[in-house]
C-alpha cells in the first residue's frame, strides 16, 4: 500500500482536467488521421498491383509484414498491459485477483475461443455447396487433359479404361482444386474479420484507458506515440484485408471501423469519467482493462500464429515454390514484429 501511496502523490501534480480534455481532443483527430493511413495504405498498394506480375508476391510480403505486427502486438502490447493492470497494488492486494494468475487465464480463453470460431466456420464452409469434393465451380484444367494424353499412350489395349479413369481423375482433380481456392478465399476472409474483432477489442481498450486518464503528463507522450502505433496496427490489418479480396463497401466499411474505434473509445471515457468519476487508476477500471486486454491478446495470438503465420509459410504454394520468396517473406515478417516491439518503449 506504500507504493500505492508514493505513486499517487507523484501523480497529483499532474492532474489537471482541463488541460488533459484538450489533449484528449487533439488525440482524437491525430489518432483518426493516423489510423486512416495505416488501414488504408496496405489496401491501396494491393488495388495497384491487382492484374500485374507482382501483385500476389506484394500481398504476399504485406501480409508477412502484418503477421509480424499483430504477433508484436498481442505479446509486446496487449498482454504485457493486461498483466500490469492486474497486477496493479489496487487490484492484486484483493481477493480473488491476488490468488490466482487471471490474466494468463483469459488469454488461454482467448486463444481457444478463436480457436472454436476457426473450427465452426470452417466446418461450415466445407459443408456448403461448393465446399466437398463436387461443386459448381469445375473447370476441366489444362494439366489434367495433358495427364490424359500422356495416360493414353501407355497401352493401346486398356486405351478406353484409362480415358474414362483420366477423366474422371482430372474431374475429380478440378473439383477439389476449384472448391479448395474458394476455401482459401472464404478463410482469408474469416481471418480478416476474427482478427479485426481482436483488434478492435484492443483499440476500444487504448481509446477508453486514454479518455479516462486526468494525467496530462501520461497523456502528452501517449499521442505520439499511439499515432505511430495505430498507423502498423492498420497496416497489419489492411494487409490481411487486401488479401482476403473483399467488396469495395465490406473494404471500406471495415477500413472505417478500424479508424473510428480509438477515438470512440477515448469519446466513451471522457462521458465515463464525467459520469462515474473512475479515472484510470480506479480498481474496477483495471480489472476491465486487464480482463479485455488478455481476452484479445488470446485471439490476437492464435491469430497470429495459426492463421497468419503458419498457414502463409508452411501452406502457401506460392511461398513452398520459390526459395527467395520465403526469406524475403521470413524478412518482412521480423520487421513488422521489429517495427511494433520499438513502439513498445512510448507506448
Amino acid at each position: 500500500m506504500a507504493a500505492c501511496a508514493s505513486d499517487t502523490s507523484r501523480t497529483l501534480s499532474c492532474r489537471d482536467g482541463h488541460a488533459a480534455s484538450q489533449l484528449k481532443l487533439i488525440s482524437i483527430i491525430v489518432i483518426f488521421i493516423t489510423s486512416v493511413v495505416g488501414i488504408s495504405s496496405p489496401v491501396l498498394l494491393s488495388r495497384y498491383f491487382q492484374g500485374k506480375p507482382a501483385y500476389e508476391k506484394t500481398t504476399l510480403l504485406i501480409k508477412c509484414f502484418a503477421a509480424g505486427v499483430i504477433l508484436s502486438t498481442s505479446l509486446v502490447h496487449v498482454l504485457p498491459d493486461a498483466f500490469i493492470a492486474l497486477s496493479d497494488c489496487r487490484v492484486s492486494s484483493h481477493h480473488p485477483w491476488k490468488d490466482y494468475p487471471f490474466s494468463g487465464l483469459v488469454t488461454m480463453v482467448g486463444a481457444l475461443l478463436a480457436l472454436l470460431v476457426d473450427l465452426t466456420a470452417t466446418s461450415h464452409m466445407e459443408s456448403q455447396p461448393g465446399g466437398g469434393h463436387h461443386g459448381q465451380y469445375e473447370v476441366v484444367p489444362i494439366g489434367a487433359r495433358e495427364e490424359l494424353g500422356g495416360k493414353n499412350s501407355i497401352s493401346n489395349s486398356s486405351k478406353l479404361a484409362m480415358d474414362v479413369e483420366s477423366v474422371a481423375g482430372g474431374a475429380e482433380s478440378n473439383s477439389s482444386g476449384g472448391s479448395e481456392e474458394m476455401l482459401v478465399r472464404l478463410k482469408q476472409r474469416l481471418v480478416s474479420q476474427v482478427l479485426e474483432i481482436g483488434i478492435i477489442f484492443h483499440s476500444v481498450i487504448i481509446g477508453v484507458t486514454l479518455g479516462m486518464s486526468q494525467n496530462q503528463c501520461t497523456i502528452r507522450p501517449l499521442v505520439a506515440a499511439l499515432a505511430f502505433h495505430q498507423i502498423f496496427e492498420g497496416m497489419g490489418l489492411g494487409g490481411c484485408i487486401a488479401q482476403a479480396g473483399f467488396k469495395l463497401g465490406t473494404t471500406a466499411y471495415m477500413c472505417f471501423m478500424f479508424a473510428v474505434t480509438t477515438p470512440m473509445g477515448i469519446v466513451l471515457g471522457m462521458i465515463l469519467f464525467s459520469v462515474t468519476g473512475y479515472d484510470d487508476s480506479n480498481p474496477n477500471a483495471l480489472i476491465l482493462e486487464g480482463l479485455l486486454g488478455s481476452l484479445s491478446s488470446g485471439v490476437l495470438i492464435y491469430m497470429a500464429l495459426v492463421d497468419l503465420i503458419a498457414l502463409d509459410f508452411f501452406h502457401n504454394k506460392l511461398m513452398s515454390s520459390d526459395s527467395w520468396l520465403r526469406k524475403i517473406s521470413f524478412i518482412a515478417l521480423v520487421l513488422g514484429s521489429i517495427s511494433m516491439s520499438i513502439l513498445a518503449l512510448w507506448a
